[in-house]
């Protein structure tokens, strides 16, 4: 076994060590990785062998818990990106030996500074498989099963197997999507069917981790309106006095690429197409004097990429992963509910319980009131839905007692529901009706009750 005493896993080498100290460091601690399962974690049982004073009662420790956490807890990732690898990462080395990982994306370059699972030769690969293999060779004992695919691929019964869900994604829909499954698959009479979600999240210095327990805590569309609507510019600017590099992009995507291929859709990865959008954008701002317009300048403000910083993954993933420890294994109290992170200028975390929002689409098992004049038209009511910070609705379609009123898609509807969006709401429907309302970003029917105001 190796000499522990020179491991010091957290801590860096000390500037006074020569390259061969450094190397031998290294070397020790790969070797330290590498042990058998009953010599790997001796730190980990430290903490299940002996109860401390903030324990749950319910903790048993020794090795009923160590049986739990090694051999019976099944958990998901979800998401191999800068956050994913570093949960997956710090779940193996935790004691989690049964893990599942699913992630859409393949490896970019751009990937390769912070998501160190990867390697140059890994590019246009899967991200979940790739990882998997990765986590599997250099923490033997730990089985990872990777799905590259969309979330929305699985069912109640695929999830259903999980004790724990760890999500470590860049999607908004992707986190309401899931946050709405495991909400709606909870049966007040089994225990087995509330899965815990731990979720968390980065921007640049900023992160956030939130423990989710579906309809015990505040779900993740309770918090919906926390959110920051996504930037957008005014048409009339974009077309006719762009002031910033990002109107020129913006004008150069929205307007131009449309007239110019038609039919043809922007594919955000292509570098193709990312070289085209610059290269007009980059004559709209000569045209305009405007400075700023660059290659990655571009390929941001259409993919709106936020950059990302490794350290705000690792602290965060760091606390995702903690918290899927004390639930699996009962040893300290989970968090309650909310930790936000902010290192712009120094460290500065802050805790909080998000409380549950009783009108909650999702939870709150009630029907929203909506108020509404009964003059106005249905395209009001359209452009309202979208104005409202907590529904984050883009581009709604409705549908009241007697079918359709308007939808946006296919073609065929809308073009037999868009002479609706002229009348008024009192024409179409009734007080105390219920209005469905649709949308990509939805990941369930939203229900509102007509409520006429004066």
């Amino acid at each position: 076994m190796p000499d522990r005493s020179i491991i010091s896993p957290y801590l860096l080498p000390d500037p006074s060590e020569s390259a061969e100290e450094i190397a031998q460091r290294a070397a020790t601690r790969i070797a330290y990785i590498k042990l058998a399962p009953e010599d790997k974690y001796v730190d980990v049982d430290r903490v299940l062998d002996v109860k401390g004073p903030f324990a749950d009662e319910a903790f048993q420790g020794g090795n009923e818990a160590k049986q739990f956490l090694r051999n019976v807890c099944k958990v998901l990732v979800i998401g191999a990106g800068g956050l994913g690898c570093e949960i997956l990462q710090n779940l193996a080395l935790m004691g989690f030996n049964d893990i599942h990982v699913i992630d859409m994306d393949t490896i970019d370059i751009s990937n390769l500074n912070r998501q160190f699972l990867f390697r140059e030769s890994d590019v246009g690969k899967s991200k979940a498989v790739v990882a998997a293999a990765f986590i599997m060779n250099r923490v033997p004992g730990v089985k990872v099963t990777p799905y590259h695919g969309k979330i929305q691929d699985h069912d109640e019964t695929y999830y259903s197997q999980f004790q724990l869900i760890v999500c470590g994604l860049d999607s908004i829909e992707a986190r309401r999507w899931i946050n709405a499954t495991l909400v709606q698959m909870v049966d007040p009479e089994d225990a087995d069917t509330v899965k815990p979600l731990i979720d968390g999240g980065t921007e640049g210095f900023k992160g956030q981790a939130r423990v989710i327990i579906p309809t015990v805590t505040s779900c993740y569309e309770c918090s919906i309106d926390m959110l920051t609507p996504p930037t957008t510019f005014p048409i009339c600017t974009i077309a006719n006095t762009p002031r910033l590099p990002e109107h020129c992009i913006e004008w150069a995507s929205v307007l131009e690429w449309p007239k110019h291929f038609k039919d043809k859709k922007l594919d955000n990865d292509d570098p193709d197409h990312i070289e085209w959008l610059y290269q007009k954008a980059l004559s709209r701002a000569q045209e305009f004097k405007i400075e700023g317009v660059t290659w990655s300048l571009t390929q941001g403000v259409v993919k709106n990429i936020i950059p990302a910083i490794a350290s705000t993954n690792a602290i965060i993933a760091a606390s995702c992963c903690n918290e899927a420890f004390k639930i699996a294994t009962t040893s300290n109290p989970y968090l309650d509910n909310y930790m936000m992170y902010v290192g712009n200028d120094s460290l500065y975390t802050f805790t909080f319980e998000h409380e549950k929002r009783p009108e909650c689409p999702v939870c709150g098992g009630e029907t929203i009131e909506f108020e509404v004049k009964k003059d106005t038209k249905l395209e009001r009511v359209v452009e309202m839905l979208t104005e409202r910070q907590d529904m984050q609705i883009k581009k709604p379609s409705l549908s009241g007692p007697n079918g359709p009123l308007f939808f946006q898609a296919p073609k065929q509807l809308y073009e037999a529901t868009k002479a609706n969006l002229e009348k008024t709401v009192g024409e179409i429907l009734q007080e105390g009706d219920q209005l469905n309302v649709t949308d990509r970003a939805l990941p369930f029917t939203l229900t509102l009750r007509i409520k006429f105001v004066a």
